[in-house]
């Protein structure tokens, strides 16, 4: 007897039961701060920016073409790779940008790819959420289960990137700029995190997304699609 389409599905779903998560965002709307609530509630937290830099460490996958294509200027005297100056360089080149992510992003997905399969073969946790800010413009959405996309108000992006950055605000208004606008990344959200208020509203909403995510692992869990 043949398993009807569906059947199979169902089947697949249940052998592959964590619900896969995409956490993005724009550039310092506070995707970090939701991340660590998350794991925090039990979710297993994947940096794409973390893992990225493992990759461009001397000697791993990135590191000869980055060296290769951005040459000393990228290098400290160690050898690795100064993100700082890396970073200047692919904010203020869209070519340079489009180098580093077509070299990076297949490379960080795989990296994805064996710590899922990993933890469903451990049997441990429900959730695996990656943490990554350009998951909708690398066209990777569709290989997750859930996009969530935390936002905030541009004069709130500003502010706190040029703290965190100690940068001017015309320099925080071009990285800014640079990527894709919030109002179309939401677009593909299945959920949000709005996070221009207080810390207390962004746990709060934090809070009833996990609550969220995890009715959708239960339905991933049982053999439904989320």
């Amino acid at each position: 007897m043949t398993c009807s389409k569906s059947s199979r599905l169902k089947k697949s779903l249940k052998r592959n039961s964590v619900l896969r998560v995409a956490l993005t965002g724009g550039i310092a709307c506070g995707k970090s701060v939701v991340a660590k609530i998350l794991a925090e509630k039990g979710c297993a937290v994947y940096s794409a920016d973390e893992a990225a830099h493992e990759l461009m460490r001397p000697g791993q996958a990135a590191w000869k073409q980055v060296a290769a294509r951005f040459g000393p200027s990228v290098l400290r005297p160690d050898r690795t790779i100064d993100r700082s100056a890396l970073g200047a360089i692919v904010f203020s080149d869209p070519a340079a940008r489009r180098f580093l992510d077509r070299l990076v992003h297949p490379l960080v997905l795989a990296e994805q790819g064996k710590a899922v399969r990993r933890l469903e073969r451990e049997g441990r946790g429900r959730i695996f959420v990656v943490e990554a800010a350009l998951t909708i413009e690398a066209g990777y959405a569709r290989h997750f289960d859930r996009v969530v996309v935390v936002h905030c108000g541009k004069a709130d992006q500003a502010r706190r990137l040029r703290e965190r950055d100690r940068i001017s605000r015309a320099a925080a208004l071009r990285k800014i700029g640079s990527q894709m606008p919030l109002r179309e990344k939401l677009r593909h959200a299945d959920y949000t995190v709005e996070t221009s208020g207080t810390l207390a509203s962004t746990v709060e909403q934090t809070e009833r997304l996990y609550a969220q995510l995890v009715r959708d692992a239960e339905l991933k869990k049982e053999g439904v699609k989320p």
